[in-house]
Parts: structure tokens; C-alpha cells; sequence
């Protein structure tokens, strides 16, 4: 413990001098020491990853993605050709309107699942640079680090000193070793490419917000609003039960539930845009 706490000390007192900023992640090494201390051995490497507030993780799986994405372009373009179709009677202005909420949606998902997965990777490649930097300059601190982890999995501390000591003869497996341990990234998961999740959301979102607009390329007026409720309760249905593939629940029930959400979001703006519609038009 006292190693660890000149450490620290050493840390801040060299960011003082050369007037960097001590941000408090310098004390980590001493908090996990506490942790075993206090006989908290076989604390996960996520928790190690809290303590040394670090841990970020970059998200989910690619079907609950397609899901999401679908559902939010078919209820967000259902509610924007509903609330038109309250105020205008269900004319053409709706397939306009539906048009351009499809494309203004889609590419915003676009830009927006582009620009979350190029920071999240420019994030943790700085994080991953910052550790192999670490390495190099402070290689016995990290060697300590190491062998802090393999403790806090419940191996012995002498065993665990040897283990360290072994891996820091290859840098790149000391680094990787940190970067899934301490930082809790998964390298393989930076592979992934910014452009297809971007393509990917466009194309997911688009095919959800096509349905309520489809109808309407062919009929109008209540028609065409009556047809587009039904083709959009099919589709809410479909992505709740979609949505039972990671949750568990009953089909009935995820798939009733999306259809009450949404109906009710769509029933919303028709009774806005009706009202706004009537105001207009007196």
C-alpha cells in the first residue's frame, strides 16, 4: 500500500511541476488496494473498471438495433402523417409530408449513429494510446497494475507478481491486457465500421417509416388513413414481437403493447393536427 501511495504522491507532484492537471484518476491504484485489503477478492474486472472511472462500453447487438431502428422511424412518421392527415382531410399533401419526414429522419439517424460511433472510437483509441504510453514510460507502475488485477481475481499476490512480470516481457499483450481489464474495451468492437452503421440506420429507419406513407401513393382521404393505421399496427405488431427476442415477454403482450404506444402516439397528432387544421381553415 505504501508502494502505491509514493506512486500517486510521484504522479502528482511531476503534473504539478510541469503544470499539467491532476484529474484524480492518480489515487486509483491505491482504491484497488484498499478493495483487496478489505478482503474484496474476485471483484469483477467491470468493478475494477469503475474504480478507476474508466469503464466505457460501446453498444448492443446488431438484431435489438434493427429493431429500435425500424420501430422509431414507423412511429415517428406514423404521428407526422396522422397529424397532417388531421389537418388537411387525408389529401396529397400527406405523401409529401410522409416523404419528407422519411428522408429528413433517416438521414438524421444516419449522421447520428455516424457521428456516436467515430467519437466512441476516436474515444477509446486516445484511451488505448494514453495506456500504452503508461507502459512505456512507467512500465513498473504497470507491471504493479497487472498484478493487482490478476489479485483481485482471487490469485495469489506472489503468483500474481510472477504472472505480471511474465506478460510485461510483451508489451502488446501487457497492453491488451489492460485495455480489456482496466478500461474495459473490447478492441475487437473498434473494428467496426462508422459508414455501415451510418448506411445501416438510414436503410433500418427507412423501412420502418415507409409504411405509414405507402398507402397513400395509391388512395386518399379516409381511405388512405384507415389503410395506413392498419399497415402501421402490423408493422408495430411485428416489431413487438421482435422485441420478445431480448426481453422475454409474451408475444401478445410486446406486440399489443407497441400497438397501443404507437395508435395512441398517431391518434394524438391527428387530434393536433385536426384542431390546428379547423383553426386554419375558420
Amino acid at each position: 500500500m505504501q508502494t502505491e501511495k509514493s506512486i500517486t504522491s510521484a504522479t502528482i507532484v511531476q503534473k504539478k511541476a510541469a503544470n499539467l492537471q491532476v484529474t484524480g484518476a492518480e489515487s486509483s491504484h491505491v482504491r484497488i488496494l484498499q478493495h483487496l485489503i478489505q478482503g474484496r477478492q474476485g471483484i469483477a474486472g467491470e468493478e475494477l473498471s469503475r474504480i478507476e472511472g474508466r469503464h466505457k462500453t460501446i453498444g448492443g447487438n446488431a438484431l435489438r438495433a434493427a429493431v429500435l431502428g425500424a420501430n422509431d422511424g414507423l412511429v415517428s412518421n406514423l404521428s407526422l402523417v396522422m397529424g397532417v392527415a388531421g389537418a388537411t382531410g387525408g389529401n396529397q399533401a400527406i405523401l409529401l409530408a410522409g416523404s419528407a419526414g422519411l428522408l429528413a429522419g433517416a438521414l438524421s439517424m444516419a449522421l447520428g449513429e455516424w457521428i456516436s460511433v467515430k467519437s466512441s472510437q476516436e474515444l477509446y483509441e486516445n484511451q488505448m494510446q494514453q495506456e500504452m504510453t503508461e507502459l512505456e514510460t512507467n512500465p513498473e507502475g504497470e507491471r504493479k497494475e497487472i498484478a493487482l488485477i490478476y489479485m483481485a481475481k482471487g490469485i495469489p499476490e506472489d503468483q500474481s507478481m510472477q504472472m505480471a512480470s511474465e506478460i510485461m516481457k510483451d508489451t502488446n499483450k501487457a497492453h491488451a491486457l489492460l485495455v480489456r481489464e482496466e478500461l474495459g474495451i473490447n478492441a475487437e468492437e473498434l473494428k467496426g465500421s462508422a459508414m455501415e452503421a451510418a448506411v445501416s440506420s438510414f436503410v433500418l429507419f427507412a423501412i420502418g417509416a415507409i409504411l405509414p406513407v405507402l398507402p397513400f401513393f395509391f388512395l386518399s382521404g379516409p381511405t388512405g388513413i384507415v389503410v395506413s393505421a392498419i399497415a402501421s399496427a402490423g408493422g408495430l405488431f411485428l416489431i413487438g414481437g421482435a422485441i420478445t427476442l431480448f426481453t422475454g415477454k409474451g408475444l401478445w403482450f410486446s406486440g399489443g403493447r407497441q400497438v397501443l404506444f404507437g395508435l395512441a402516439a398517431a391518434t394524438i397528432t391527428y387530434g393536433v393536427g385536426h384542431l390546428i387544421g379547423v383553426s386554419i381553415a375558420g
